[in-house]
């Protein structure tokens, strides 16, 4: 085949090196992926921020140090103060539960019968104080707790 002229010539593409990606895999196929421009997920609203907020701190009466966590885990990309809120909750669950069986062991000395059921008013009074907090979306920090998680 000949190519006159006036013919376009195919565009010179340079040689391949080792560890290129080819032209067709650097950007998914439409309707695959994030939408082009946009780095993530939406940021949240006000009242999804409240409604996750209210659930990281009043969560663990149901499913213990695991919703916070779950919370901390999904959003805290998508909101400042539910990265706060959740770790904040999360590291209250983890203090209380140390608390617990330090008051539990404690039973053997018969201090942990007045010790236990004291951590667990604390537990359940800081709780609803966080809860009230994050439904007007304030920032809470739980009294004597330990900050593992930053």
């Amino acid at each position: 085949m000949t190519t006159g002229p006036e013919s376009p010539q195919p565009p010179q593409q340079p040689p391949q090196q080792p560890g290129d990606v080819p032209p067709y895999l650097q950007q998914p196929p439409p309707g695959y992926g994030p939408p082009v421009g946009y780095p993530g997920p939406p940021p949240l609203r006000a009242e999804d921020e409240r409604l996750w907020a209210i659930g990281a701190h009043l969560g663990p009466l149901v499913l213990g140090l695991f919703a916070p966590l779950i919370v901390w885990l999904v959003f805290k990309d998508r909101s400042a103060f539910l990265d706060r809120s959740a770790k904040e909750a999360l590291n209250m669950q983890i203090s209380y539960a140390v608390y617990g069986v330090v008051a539990g062991v404690s039973i053997l000395l018969l201090v942990g019968l007045l010790l236990l059921p004291l951590v667990g008013i604390a537990w359940l009074v800081l709780m609803i104080i966080g809860t009230i907090k994050a439904a007007n979306l304030e920032e809470y920090r739980y009294p004597a707790i330990f900050r593992l998680v930053s």
